[in-house]
């Protein structure tokens, strides 16, 4: 499918009432969740063992911590994953009620592959991994499941007025989240994040600050979006996938500006994004970012709230 063609789907879907739902189904069908083993793969090696190098590696501790998810999904991967490392509580907001119990037990019988890749990337022993796992899946449905996980699922729900108390909470973190909220939310969220994280909190983001159409349209790459103005791409942009189109130096800005300490950041550009970008024209609103800034397609920065001991 051209991906003009599936924004305007979309952008329809969204406006009429049981779109999402619909939406929603033929992602199951024939969008991301098609393979569903290899999304759980994905989610584990390239999603939260990453995540987890970069807190190991600024020695984070990880167990007995409380955690806030931002953006849960279907199913809730990274926080099972916490959970089998030894978090106390991980709490997962979203804003749409998406978690799937068939999904979720699905997910949880491919995670057993993972285990022992769990126990090496968190420093825990097999053996409590496992434990942990058995005892997960003797849960009977998912509110069981998710009482043993320790995990507190809060959908619809708002990240920038969470209810959490302040200073409560060790880190929070999101992964392929953010470059679908809208900007001036974004900014709300940090400030929210600062207020309930402990002095010296953390917060991690993974962000894909891409073109997300190039996953499925092979004709265009991860750039394309950057040739068209606002006034153009709001067509093709739409509420079920909506892409703001940030860079990725403006989600460090907007953490900075919350009052966070960046500690690091990890960026890579896609194969052919800097050549792509120099065959077009690109929009107005970009002509403010440099060349690097613009062809940086992911990052995952590392922010500290202040006060740390």
């Amino acid at each position: 499918m051209h991906w003009k063609i599936k924004g305007v789907v979309q952008k329809a879907l969204s406006a009429v009432p049981g779109g999402m739902w619909l939406n929603d189904r033929m992602q199951r069908a024939a969008g991301g969740l098609k393979d569903f083993d290899a999304s759980v793969d994905v989610r584990v090696e390239q999603d939260w063992i990453p995540l987890m190098d970069v807190l190991l590696a600024h020695d984070v501790r990880i167990d007995d911590r409380e955690y806030l998810e931002i953006g849960t999904g279907w199913y809730a991967v990274l926080p099972v994953c916490f959970s089998l490392a030894g978090t106390r509580l991980c709490h997962t907001i979203d804003r749409v009620r998406h978690m799937s119990e068939p999904l979720t037990f699905k997910m949880m019988r491919r995670i057993q592959k993972h285990v022992p890749a769990i126990a090496r990337a968190s420093n825990c022993s097999l053996a409590d991994v496992t434990r942990r796992y058995e005892d997960l899946m003797q849960a009977g449905n998912l509110n069981d499941l998710l009482r043993r996980a320790r995990i507190q699922y809060v959908a619809p729900g708002d990240a920038s007025k969470t209810g959490l108390a302040a200073g409560s909470l060790d880190i929070v973190f999101s992964n392929n989240v953010l470059e679908h909220v809208y900007p001036d939310e974004i900014s709300t969220m940090m400030e929210e994040s600062r207020r309930i994280l402990k002095p010296g909190g953390l917060c991690v983001h993974c962000v894909a600050c891409n073109d997300h159409y190039a996953h499925f349209d092979r004709g265009i790459t991860f750039v394309n979006y950057l040739q068209y103005p606002a006034s153009k791409w709001s067509f093709w942009n739409n509420d079920l996938h909506y892409q703001n189109r940030l860079r990725a130096c403006d989600f460090v800005k907007r953490a900075t500006t919350a009052g966070f300490n960046l500690v690091s950041q990890r960026v890579s550009e896609s194969p052919g994004a800097r050549v792509a970008l120099a065959k077009f024209n690109i929009a107005p609103e970009f002509s403010k970012y440099s060349a690097d800034e613009l062809v940086t397609t992911s990052i995952t920065f590392l922010a500290q709230s202040p006060g740390a001991k």
